[in-house]
């Protein structure tokens, strides 16, 4: 039979890969490396209400340029709502309204910000001290207690916010402290003592940003004004920390509300936040506004689903290792692709707390199991027991990592439940049947091949080539197919033929 149709085909699939690939580079200068370039943070914030019959206005705080970001474009998503932006001296908003909606309502935000170390917040003239409300017997003395001590201890605004912090939150915690925070919140506390020592200070909202995070809400933090410096000052309101850190995105800086619904109940706001790097030319506008064929890409998608389909096109990587380990090298492993399946737990645990989660899970699972054989029970009933056996395991080592402060040991759960059960259950009967040493050849096996998809998907490059060039998966394939093709003898093979060459080597 002719091989020229086969042929045909993955010839056709390099070469739409690779033309789709080099149009996205060249066409929308999307870089072949990471990091070579302008890094744009790309944030969703998804607003979810319930709304009431009537009209209904939404206004919500929006981010603007600030120390270490520049906006480049913004987008909603708000179908029938009326739409506007707002400026004053406390901030930038957006304005939703409508004349009459009912139920369940959802709207989106979406902005780019340029990670741009040059870029400098706005001066922005100090607000007066705002008027304190006395406090009431007892708080009022456990208030005066805190400041004075604070005070005491302190050398200007910036020591003076940072002390307080630490008699409020930290170790030196007492009973004053304990007792107002009875009465408010930690942040909003702080911001009051502060106000009442005359020293001007506000609450703001940051949000930390982390690639491919999803359904974040937004945390507090402190802006002291420092009179000496004539600037605003950042404190972390938990650990008295000063300073802005790399990662953290001012979305809030007026003092007021991040959102407001009148009309509605239940409202809520989400963030999900992905990162990409743009050319230094090209970052000042938006990429992926020409929503075209031949600009066909996930980024047409909401960010939530981008940042899911970050780790799933990493997948077929992980399959090309496996096809490459088992066909041309020979590696055995326990299922075809459980491997890949293991690696992509790898790169949520990390590769030591995930090959020593899994040997645990797996070594524990075996003895049970091995019990089990002696109960002579059906197929389905023994693996159906195998599984609730390997949640047992997963939620007892992780209670366990928990109680010792091992937060690393958290993150087993991300482990493939169903994948382990047969893992375990295919390792016993193998057991059984061909004894240890087959179950350490294809379990060993099995490890390596993880290992090595891991070191694969988790590389920067490989993350970046295939969530921002599709086409690479038609080349993936055309790989795979190509090695589906080979008939020949495979590496670890060859050893059979060491005597025979040994006999052939003259005396």
């Amino acid at each position: 039979m002719s091989r020229l149709p086969f042929y045909f085909i993955v010839g056709l699939l390099l070469l739409v890969g690779i033309v789709a690939s080099v149009h996205r580079h060249l066409q929308f200068e999307i870089p072949w490396f990471p990091g070579e370039q302008r890094q744009v943070w790309e944030i969703e914030a998804v607003i979810n209400f319930n709304a009431q019959n009537g009209p209904v206005q939404v206004d919500l705080a929006l981010p603007s340029h600030q120390a270490g970001f520049r906006v480049l474009t913004e987008n909603t998503a708000s179908s029938g709502y009326g739409l506007a932006y707002q400026a004053d001296e406390l901030g930038r908003q957006a304005q939703w309204t409508i004349r009459e909606a009912a139920g369940s309502q959802q709207l989106y935000y979406s902005v780019q910000m340029l990670v741009s170390p040059d870029s400098r917040a706005p001066i922005q003239t100090p607000p007066g001290i705002p008027a304190v409300t006395p406090w009431e017997s007892p708080y009022d003395t456990a208030a005066s207690q805190l400041i004075d001590r604070a005070w005491d201890r302190s050398a200007n605004n910036a020591t003076f916010a940072r002390e307080l912090i630490l008699d409020i939150n930290g170790e030196r915690q007492g009973e004053s402290a304990r007792l107002l925070l009875t009465q408010m919140q930690p942040s909003a506390l702080i911001v009051r003592l502060l106000n009442q020592a005359g020293v001007q200070a506000r609450e703001v909202s940051g949000l930390l940003l982390e690639d491919g995070r999803r359904r974040q809400t937004l945390s507090s933090w402190i802006q002291v004004f420092d009179q000496t410096a004539e600037e605003w000052t950042l404190f972390n309101p938990a650990t008295g920390e000063q300073g802005q850190p790399e990662n953290l995105l001012l979305w809030e800086t007026g003092g007021r509300a991040v959102l407001e619904v009148q009309g509605g109940t239940n409202s809520r706001v989400s963030f999900s936040m992905l990162t990409h790097y743009q050319p230094a030319s090209a970052a000042v506008r938006n990429h992926y506004s020409d929503d075209t064929l031949l600009n066909f890409s996930i980024h047409s998608l909401p960010l939530e689903e981008q940042a899911l389909f970050q780790t799933i096109l990493l997948i077929p990587i992980g399959a090309l290792v496996v096809v490459f380990l088992r066909v041309l090298v020979g590696v055995k492993t326990s299922g075809t692709f459980m491997p890949v399946l293991i690696a992509l737990a790898f790169i949520q645990t990390t590769l030591l707390t995930g090959l020593i989660g899994f040997l645990l899970i797996v070594a524990v699972g075996l003895i049970i199991r091995n019990y089990l054989s002696y109960l002579n029970l059906l197929l389905v009933a023994r693996v159906s027991a195998v599984i609730i056996t390997v949640i047992a395991i997963i939620s007892i080592f992780t209670v366990l990592a928990y109680r010792m402060g091992l937060s690393a040991g958290l993150t087993v759960t991300f482990f493939p439940m169903i994948i382990l059960a047969w893992t375990i259950e295919r390792m016993s009967i193998l057991w059984e049947e061909e004894g240890p040493k087959q179950v350490l050849v294809q379990g060993g096996g099995s490890l390596l091949t993880a290992v090595l998809a891991f070191l694969a998907m988790n590389n920067p490059w490989v993350r970046h080539i295939t969530f921002n060039f599709l086409g690479v998966q038609l080349i993936l394939m055309a790989f795979i197919l190509l090695l589906g093709n080979y008939t020949g003898y495979r590496l670890l093979e060859l050893r059979r033929f060491k005597p025979i060459t040994e006999d052939e080597k003259p005396s």
